[in-house]
């Protein structure tokens, strides 16, 4: 026998609210229907959210979720993850005391370094694994090519996954879902 379970939380106006109380009576089980998505990003990680295409005309660096920003100034450097939509995200800066503190110097090589590393740290702890990267670099041990490898290395992927497209009927080649596991 199945016995009804009420999961009840207290609200900031401790006004109770039921999240999912399941229950068999005469052989049928009932599912409360009510259920919140509280991650409004949720659509991005499956794959199938927005993402803005832009004109065929436009330039491109208009196809992204989150973009990877780097701003150097004459004194300090600072990185950034940027929303298409909702603007800056998440950002780190060698300006800050915790990073500026534990410098030599604001914008050398090894500011680049750490302050890759610092914000691959803080994506991670965010839930941002994948950022888009516009960023080139001239040559492999530039400081820019050094800040976008501790990235790497903190576990950040500096590409992101192309949005997913339903195929229509006539479509030779089917993706496979991004939200079903085949193994």
């Amino acid at each position: 026998m199945f016995k009804s379970y009420n999961f009840i939380c207290l609200l900031n106006t401790l006004k109770q609210c039921r999240f999912g109380s399941t229950t068999q009576s005469g052989g049928k089980n009932e599912v409360a229907t009510m259920l919140t998505n509280r991650n409004p990003r949720n659509l991005e990680r499956l794959r199938i959210g927005y993402k803005p295409d832009g004109y065929h005309v436009d330039a491109l660096g208009k196809r992204y979720w989150h973009k990877l920003q780097l701003t150097a100034s004459g004194k300090y450097v600072k990185a950034s993850i940027v929303h298409f939509q909702n603007g800056e995200v998440l950002s780190a800066n060698t300006s800050e005391w915790c990073i500026k503190k534990q410098l030599y110097r604001t914008i050398d090589t090894s500011a680049y370094i750490n302050l890759g590393r610092v914000l691959a740290q803080r994506c991670l702890q965010s839930g941002l694994i994948e950022v888009e990267c516009f960023i080139k670099s001239k040559k492999p041990d530039d400081k820019v090519a050094l800040f976008l490898q501790a990235m790497q290395e903190g576990g950040v992927s500096l590409t992101e996954p192309s949005q997913f497209k339903a195929a229509m009927p006539w479509d030779l080649d089917r993706p496979e879902k991004p939200w079903e596991v085949t193994e």
